[in-house]
């Protein structure tokens, strides 16, 4: 059980696992006003940055679960490099169908629905191991602007046009789902640039690294389409965002 190996070495550099700068991250748990214990559980965790420095920052506990060895054993570097072993603790498991031996204050998926097979089945998931009035976080993609045809939905890595929604309808999905939305926090175009651009420069070194690995016609491939792509299409189509929720 694992991330596929082109995945980690794409992204073996990054600290966060989605087109969010650390200011962002430290924004939006400012925003989010979080006290001392607040007690966390961040589904698809990644490297651990958003607990370990939340921990840090802000005293909450948390744990974390991430499928991925390489990452799970980065968010524990991460935690111990703040400071923070005993206030986070980063599990090595499948996040689909995880939930809390005990509620939580705050129940998190960030850029990975998937792992409930969408917003509305992760908003699920996240629920129950959420205490009354706690706070739910999501990760999610959406149109900046809907593309044109079938041809720019997938060069925006989508399946159609409607695997995302437009901003205010993803919104407005939130409701439908019972939710309030209490805080946002949104990517730009800076920050996807931060977490496209430097997975090229990782292929990169990768591949001067290793240049008879059975990956290294595939991502030299990626490495020479990629770019062009991006700038053409994802840059410019497809926004992502973090959600605060509550239940009404």
């Amino acid at each position: 059980m694992d991330l596929p190996r082109s995945f980690t070495i794409r992204e073996s550099s990054h600290r966060i696992h989605n087109p969010f700068t650390s200011e962002k991250l430290a924004a939006l748990g400012q925003a989010l006003h979080l006290a001392p214990g607040t007690r966390a559980l961040d589904l698809a965790s990644g490297s651990g940055e958003m607990l370990c420095t939340w921990a840090h920052a802000h005293g909450i506990t948390g744990t974390g679960v991430d499928i991925s060895t390489e990452f799970t054993a980065g968010a524990r570097l991460r935690a111990a490099e703040l400071g923070v072993v005993d206030q986070v603790v980063f599990i090595h498991g499948d996040a689909a169908g995880w939930v809390a031996d005990e509620p939580v204050d705050l129940s998190a998926c960030i850029g990975a629905t998937w792992i409930g097979g969408g917003v509305a089945g992760t908003i699920d998931l996240l629920r129950r191991s959420l205490r009354p009035g706690g706070l739910l976080l999501i990760g999610e993609p959406y149109w900046r602007r809907a593309p044109l045809d079938q041809r720019i939905a997938e060069a925006c890595h989508a399946s159609s046009e409607d695997d995302f929604r437009l901003l205010p309808e993803l919104i407005e999905q939130f409701g439908e789902l019972g939710c309030d939305v209490v805080e946002m926090v949104l990517a730009d175009q800076d920050s996807w640039d931060r977490y496209q651009a430097a997975q090229w420069l990782n292929i990169r070194r990768w591949l001067d690294r290793n240049p008879d690995d059975e990956l290294a016609a595939e991502l030299r491939a990626e490495l020479s389409e990629e770019p062009a792509r991006y700038a053409r299409y994802q840059r410019e189509y497809l926004g992502w965002g973090v959600f605060a929720l509550m239940d009404r």
